[in-house]
């Protein structure tokens, strides 16, 4: 069974850094892609692409939001993947997901192709 456990959030104050990690067990993740979401304080259930990476080639992606200051990247043998955040902002605020999609299609950006989420790490960027 796939687990995904993310850790790394917390308080920070705007312009500043902070790396989220994430877990991952239960499957060889060979032809997954694997990423991030975010869900914001007051968009009740509504989830936000943020980044993805596929497994095997490292082919990333990101939003446009995120472009050029988030950096996701993984360390294979640890199963692990990471969201370096550089120069945060008070709007990157939110509940942050790890999610991988095991159907092999390549990198989506909707949330009904990543199958596994993790139960999430709370960023807080002040003003």
């Amino acid at each position: 069974q796939v687990q995904l456990v993310e850790s790394g959030g917390g308080l920070v104050q705007a312009g500043g850094s902070l790396r989220l990690s994430c877990a991952a067990s239960g499957r060889t993740f060979s032809r997954d892609s694997m990423g991030w979401f975010r869900q914001f304080p007051k968009n009740g259930r509504e989830r936000e692409f943020v980044a993805a990476m596929r497994w095997n080639d490292q082919e990333t992606y990101y939003s446009d939001s995120v472009k050029g200051r988030f950096t996701i990247s993984r360390d294979n043998a640890e199963n692990m993947v990471y969201l370096l955040m550089n120069s945060l902002k008070p709007e990157d605020t939110a509940l942050y997901y790890c999610v991988a999609d095991v159907t092999g299609t390549g990198i989506q950006v909707e949330e009904g192709y990543y199958s596994y989420w993790g139960r999430g790490t709370q960023v807080t960027v002040s003003s």
